[in-house]
């Protein structure tokens, strides 16, 4: 079935299976005593819409956070000056396993891998860059694209 797909984008159902697993995503760290202190000083009424559309783009589907909400640089900066978190990632990286699995999505393996694999190095990497503060994040950054083979150059 995946060798059909063109994009990991449409292997996970679009837009509606983004925001099917954005849901499954928060709804667990909201339960996790660890990953939910990330959100206890509140966050946007369209944070499911908006994390599904920042991972449809970034999954090779259209750029409609791009063009809606921010660029790249944004994200990464409400991600920023928060000190390391090691423990939060690595929780955060198994709830959504966890969502990946109540979705569905987990039940392709080479789909469930590359899902994985993405969410773990966006939030090793990307989300994690710049623990002293957000005013070290560079100007301009642009989302980066994942594919069946990985972070595209």
């Amino acid at each position: 079935m995946i060798k059909d797909m063109r994009t990991v984008f449409e292997a996970t159902g679009g837009n509606e299976g983004l925001r099917r697993l954005a849901e499954a995503w928060h709804s667990r760290v909201m339960e996790d005593e660890v990953v939910s202190h990330a959100f206890s000083h509140g966050f946007h009424p369209e944070h499911v819409e908006r994390l599904a559309a920042y991972w449809a783009e970034a999954l090779g589907g259209p750029s409609t956070y791009s063009e809606s909400y921010g660029d790249e640089t944004s994200v990464v900066k409400m991600h920023s000056g928060h000190g390391p978190h090691e423990e939060m990632d690595q929780r955060a990286i198994a709830c959504f396993d966890q969502a990946l699995a109540d979705t569905g999505l987990a039940a392709d393996e080479t789909l469930r891998q590359v899902l994985h694999d993405y969410f773990a190095w966006a939030t090793t990497t990307t989300m994690s860059g710049y623990p002293r503060s957000a005013d070290d994040v560079p100007s301009g950054l642009k989302i980066p694209r994942w594919s069946w083979h990985g972070l595209d150059a």
